[in-house]
């Protein structure tokens, strides 16, 4: 590997937030309010929905990059969205953040067996809620642009640099 010099500017292009949208799903109506001034800051398209089967028809009708998601809710609880979310190959990679006042150790276990990204605790508190939602948002730009660049590569018949090609030389595609 060659050295760099230690003076050469790197340069990070920020992430376009611009074209994300965030479902906030909440019951109380307070909640949703708070969050959604706190999440104004961000470029980002957000909605809302009042329980959990509202959740899902938003979901159904415009996938959204991330779901803000309390747990317990009328009609259907986070836990049972969540797992929908993710069980489902159209959407299981959708971000999901449970929104929740449990502290009980077994309720963070079921919603990390439910497929939750992460966890932020009420209160919400502004600055958490910010870099969280950020993070997760501009990770998963970045993993779909090296997604749609590894399909891109493959599409163009290019073969990885190292590779042996046994496969290729073996008639298997």
């Amino acid at each position: 590997m060659p050295d760099l010099p230690v003076d050469m500017p790197i340069e990070l292009e920020a992430v376009d937030l611009s074209e994300s949208s965030i479902l906030l799903v909440d019951d109380n109506l307070q909640n949703l309010e708070l969050m959604q001034a706190y999440l104004e800051e961000l470029p980002c398209n957000i909605r809302t929905a009042h329980d959990g089967v509202a959740a899902i028809e938003s979901v159904d009708a415009d996938c959204p990059d991330m779901v803000l998601l309390d747990v317990m809710m009328p009609r259907m609880s986070g836990f049972e969205v969540c797992q929908r979310i993710k069980s489902s190959p159209s959407t299981r990679d959708v971000i999901v953040i449970m929104v929740t006042a449990l502290h009980e150790v077994g309720d963070f276990e079921r919603a990390v067996e439910c497929g939750t990204n992460d966890f932020i605790t009420k209160p919400v508190n502004k600055l958490e809620l910010l870099t969280r939602v950020r993070s997760l948002l501009e990770l998963a730009l970045v993993k779909r642009q090296y997604d749609k660049l590894v399909a891109l590569k493959q599409g163009d018949g290019l073969k990885p640099q190292g590779g042996s090609g046994a496969a290729s030389s073996a008639g298997v595609d």
